[in-house]
């Protein structure tokens, strides 16, 4: 599986306030450190066992990301979701996607390559959700979509898509966390989506792509 989320296995060998990032942005993707709590310097340092100077660092490296908005002389506010930061870093991710499948059907040689990236975070997301891993389950979906796009081949927008990746891996996790009884219909709309894509049909994949994202980020409230 290839991780684009900074607290991943392969991303571990980055600088010291890059891993002091990461944890961080991973407590706050999971809610251990909740909205509009403010995060100190202070609080890094002990937390994490260092100095001043990486938590720095390292809170700057979160607003970059889009986690934590700066208070000069105070520390950082950890943000709340929006409902137009939903819907525009979606849209992003969407556009992603669906640009990558189009890319795909003029190389068809690639289609098989797509087909065994998909096949992991598939596998995984089938053992999280039966073993009740809601997390897991969260982190697997973002895999598999962060697979689609990376398989179009642009490494400028897969470039862009790991600086979005902490954000658009929050709402996966809100999702997740929020309506878990709906995760076994978006394994089934996941694993639609992959068979779409292997065949090289970008239409109708753009059709299930759209609806699937609606119905896991903007499901509609029961009367």
């Amino acid at each position: 599986m290839s991780y684009l989320l900074p607290w991943e296995p392969d991303q571990a060998d980055g600088s010291l306030a890059r891993r002091v990032a990461a944890h961080a942005a991973q407590r706050i993707v999971e809610r251990s450190i909740p909205a509009g709590h403010l995060l100190t310097e202070a609080e890094l340092s002990i937390e994490m066992g260092v100095s001043r100077t990486p938590s720095r660092e390292a809170m700057l490296q979160l607003a970059r990301w889009g986690l934590v908005r700066l208070m000069p002389k105070k520390g950082a506010v950890v943000t709340a979701i929006t409902f137009e930061e939903r819907r525009d870093l979606l849209a992003t991710r969407g556009l992603f996607e669906r640009g990558a499948l189009e890319a795909l059907t003029s190389t068809p040689g690639r289609l098989a390559e797509l087909s065994n990236s998909l096949n992991e975070p598939l596998q995984a997301q089938r053992a999280a959700l039966a073993s009740g891993d809601l997390l897991g389950f969260a982190s697997a979906d973002f895999a598999f979509h962060a697979a689609l796009v990376q398989a179009g081949g642009n490494y400028v927008i897969t470039d862009l898509l790991t600086e979005l990746a902490p954000r658009l891996a929050r709402l996966t996790f809100e999702a997740a966390l929020e309506h878990p009884e709906q995760l076994a219909t978006y394994l089934q709309e996941h694993e639609r989506l992959a068979d779409l894509a292997s065949q090289a049909n970008a239409t109708e994949f753009a059709q299930c792509l759209n609806a699937h994202l609606t119905k896991a980020h903007f499901p509609k409230k029961a009367n």
